[in-house]
């Protein structure tokens, strides 16, 4: 195994135990992050079909709106002029405010009324009511374009984010939980080859004093024989009672 497959630790009890806290970490973290993918993918699928019915529909509201300026021109004649000199500020105007998705602030626009009409005496001589249908049609329609961007901007937002939560989901499942299993694996066999170390060596250990102590059997043996008594040092460790010790002057 390559040290670059795997994280560059010394093989111990400690290490095995941080690498498994690691390992539960990553999958914890490699779970929310695939659910907050999920949730993301599926709010931008309903974004993208209410992008796709907002488009049809902006269709044929425009085109009805075209028909109904064509109207009023007809009926009323170029009115332009007398919009012009009406228009002080503008009467729709748009904020803007976030919706949390996932942890993921998306601008949603929207439209509100400020003032009054200031064109509702427009075409009061003649075509009024065209003029009140094209008003309405065109207000349905900026209504639908700013509802559009609203959908527009959170569709490019999610798109972004969604690739970027699922890099981070690829590398978390494919680099950083193998590469930290492959440590376990390895910290694991290191410490299995120690122990049969351990265990060859202790029996090593044990071999040679059964040697050592036939030997010495041996050689007592042969002086017993020889007519040689040999008396065992006393262990000291083993008396149960100690000489009285006098203190003279």
């Amino acid at each position: 195994m390559s040290g670059k497959d795997r994280l560059q630790v010394f093989p111990s009890r400690m290490a095995m135990a941080i690498m498994k806290a690691r390992l539960k970490g990553a999958q914890k973290g490699h779970s929310l992050l695939k659910k907050k993918a999920d949730a993301l993918t599926l709010r931008f699928r309903q974004i993208l079909k209410k992008i796709i019915e907002t488009k049809m529909t902006m269709g044929e509201v425009m085109k009805e709106s075209a028909f109904s300026l064509a109207e009023a021109k007809f009926t009323t004649g170029d009115f332009s002029h007398m919009v012009i000199q009406n228009v002080n500020k503008a009467q729709l105007k748009v904020r803007s405010k976030k919706d949390n998705v996932a942890g993921v602030l998306l601008p949603i626009f929207e439209s509100f009324q400020d003032g009054t009409d200031s064109y509702e005496l427009t075409g009061l001589s003649r075509g009024g009511q065209q003029i009140d249908k094209l008003k309405k049609n065109y207000a349905k329609a900026v209504q639908l374009l700013i509802d559009l961007a609203s959908l527009q901007t959170s569709f490019v937002t999610l798109d972004e984010v969604i690739k970027i939560t699922n890099r981070r989901v690829n590398a978390i499942e494919h680099v950083i939980i193998p590469r930290i299993e492959r440590t376990l694996s390895y910290i694991t066999s290191e410490l299995d080859e120690m122990e049969r170390e351990e265990f060859y060596r202790l029996k090593k250990i044990q071999e040679k004093k059964k040697k050592i102590r036939a030997l010495e059997e041996k050689r007592k043996a042969a002086l017993r024989e020889s007519g040689i008594e040999m008396k065992e040092a006393p262990n000291i460790l083993e008396d149960d009672e100690d000489a009285d010790l006098l203190f003279t002057d």
